[in-house]
Parts: C-alpha cells; structure tokens; sequence
C-alpha cells in the first residue's frame, strides 16, 4: 500500500470497520478491514483516480459492498490465480488428453469376430 492510500485509508477506516462488523453478522468472520480496502482499490475503483476522491464517495461505496459481492470477487480470483493442474505431473496431464479407446464410426461394429 501507498503512501497516499495508506493516509486514505485511515479516513475511511471507520466505514471499514463498520462493513467488517456487519460482515461477521451475516458469519464472514474471515474477512478483514485490508481485505475489504485492497478490494476496493483491485474491483470498486479500478478505473478511477484515487487520490483524486472524496472521502465521502469512498465511504459510500464501502459501505454499499455486499458480503455476496466480496464474495463472489474473492472466488472468481481464486480461480483465475489458482493452478488447477498443480498436483498432477505431466504424464498424468498427457493422459487426460490421450484418448483410451479408438473411436467407432457409425455402421462399425466394436468386435473383430464381426468382419469374416
């Protein structure tokens, strides 16, 4: 975090604090006040200039997030940084994409005893 938005976040901080509580109403207890921040400046305002808002349109956008939202965000980011192949070695992955059984054309039959 910036300078800049390290002083941004402190004026807004209260509405963080504020999200966060009722975050943990709904049992988001996970989620923190910087989770909630860096998802602002990643999501909410990433075509906007900062340090040129009010505090007041960043208060009201904070507190218009909705836990479904965040959450929503967080696993659509899960999935586009997370490597789903990670565990499986590049045999494995080739045979995934091998395939096993020759494919049968129609009017083929799938046994040879068929073709005297």
């Amino acid at each position: 975090m910036s300078v800049q938005y390290g002083s941004l976040f402190e004026h807004v901080r209260p509405a963080l604090e504020s999200k966060i509580f009722e975050f943990r109403l709904y049992q988001y207890n996970a989620v923190t006040e910087m989770d909630l921040w860096n998802y602002c400046i990643k999501k909410k305002w990433r075509k906007r200039d900062i340090p040129e808002m009010k505090v007041y349109e960043m208060v009201n956008d904070i507190l218009e997030i909705s836990p479904a939202q965040y959450m929503t965000h967080t696993q659509i980011e899960e999935q586009r940084t997370s490597n789903w192949f990670s565990e499986l070695n590049q045999g494995d992955i080739q045979s995934l994409f091998k395939p096993s059984i020759k494919a049968v054309r129609p009017g083929e039959s799938l046994s040879k005893s068929s073709e005297s």
